[in-house]
């Protein structure tokens, strides 16, 4: 297998399957921090002692005595031989962070075929387990990155302390060392405005609610990641229950509000989803975010039942194929701002020509 596999689909495999409220929950993530004992936090790594964290990990991944199932054939991918465009693209499909992709020059990943399981090694820890399974899994991410640790705790020596428990690079993740989240899509909310007086009440019960690419990012096409902020004094069991409670409120809340809106603005909402796939049928140029607010109100469409002959999974797909690495990456050559504007209309054209030509066959 090679790197091209990683870079040749816009979804991953485990993203064609459908999960438990994946019309609302696109994914649930599981992510564990690791440090060695033996070597000093990557920050404070040299280059030699960054490359022994790779080596330790690569060891013990090619020891396939007792190595698990999910990462028989896996690929570990150096940072150093990616281009910008290809670690773009990584980020874009979330198989590494965009810490690891700009900063980590000695950072690795080692990614399971199907990319539900990306072990990053030297981004701010020596070791980020990530676990991604579709709609509403977060017990199962956590079932599978816990084998992953157990695995690994075989061959490596972590760094732990009987009273904090794990030690990280950032104390918010000192303790378990674990950060579960879901992305969910909260397009009625996002319409409603009734986003303004949600987002503080689930920040008040310990819990950060970001942008589609975590701290930093922006909220583009009505997706967000909801997760823990704090690992220390709690439990993993503790931590995912609270999460899965809240998010089963945030889908309860979003559910209500697609509900009322068909109930009140049905032609309104129509109309919104009809001028949305219309543009994007038609459009001749269109910019990331304009591309990512239609197809999230096509994707509200196909979800209540506006839209026929195209697959929620296409939207999906057309999510990550639209955005500026991928795009580029897709047309096999670099490109300014306003030459992506139009490749990107070009693509979405053909995808959803493709789409209704192949239901209608």
């Amino acid at each position: 297998m090679s790197l091209e596999h990683f870079m040749q689909h816009a979804i991953s495999e485990w993203m064609r399957v459908k999960g438990p409220q994946s019309d609302i929950l696109f994914s649930s993530r599981v992510r564990v921090a690791r440090n060695l004992s033996n070597l000093p936090f990557p920050m404070l790594s040299t280059s030699s002692q960054a490359e022994e964290a790779v080596r330790l990990v690569e060891e013990a991944w090619k020891n396939e005595k007792d190595l698990l199932p999910i990462l028989k054939d896996a690929e570990l991918i150096r940072m150093r031989d990616l281009d910008e465009l290809d670690k773009r693209v990584l980020v874009e499909k979330h198989l590494i962070s965009p810490m690891l992709a700009e900063e980590s020059r000695y950072g690795a990943v080692l990614l399971s075929k199907d990319e539900s399981v990306s072990i990053m090694i030297n981004e701010e820890d020596h070791i980020r387990i990530q676990c991604l399974f579709p709609g509403l899994q977060v017990e199962e991410a956590w079932d599978l990155a816990n084998q992953i640790d157990n695995w690994l705790e075989k061959h490596l020596s972590y760094s732990f302390d009987d009273q904090c428990g794990y030690l990280t690079s950032c104390p918010t993740n000192v303790g378990t060392g674990i950060r579960a989240s879901v992305m969910v899509h909260l397009p009625a909310l996002a319409i409603t405005q009734q986003l303004n007086h949600l987002v503080p009440a689930i920040t008040q019960v310990g819990l950060a609610v970001r942008g589609i690419y975590g701290e930093g990012s922006e909220a583009l096409g009505h997706l967000y990641q909801v997760s823990n902020q704090v690992t220390l004094g709690q439990s993993e069991q503790e931590i995912i229950d609270n999460l899965q409670g809240v998010v089963r409120q945030m889908i309860e809340h979003e559910q209500n509000a697609r509900n009322r809106l068909q109930e009140v603005s049905a032609l309104q909402l129509e109309d919104r989803v009809q001028r949305s796939y219309g543009v994007l049928s038609h459009a001749r140029i269109i910019d990331s975010k304009e591309a990512m607010k239609r197809l999230s109100d096509v994707r509200l469409g196909i979800d209540l039942g506006m839209i026929h002959g195209v697959s929620a999974n296409v939207m999906n797909e057309l999510m990550v194929m639209t955005q500026p690495g991928f795009l580029q990456r897709y047309a096999g050559e670099r490109l300014d701002a306003e030459s992506r504007d139009i490749r990107r209309s070009v693509l979405i054209r053909e995808r959803l020509a493709m789409e209704q030509d192949t239901k209608s066959a």
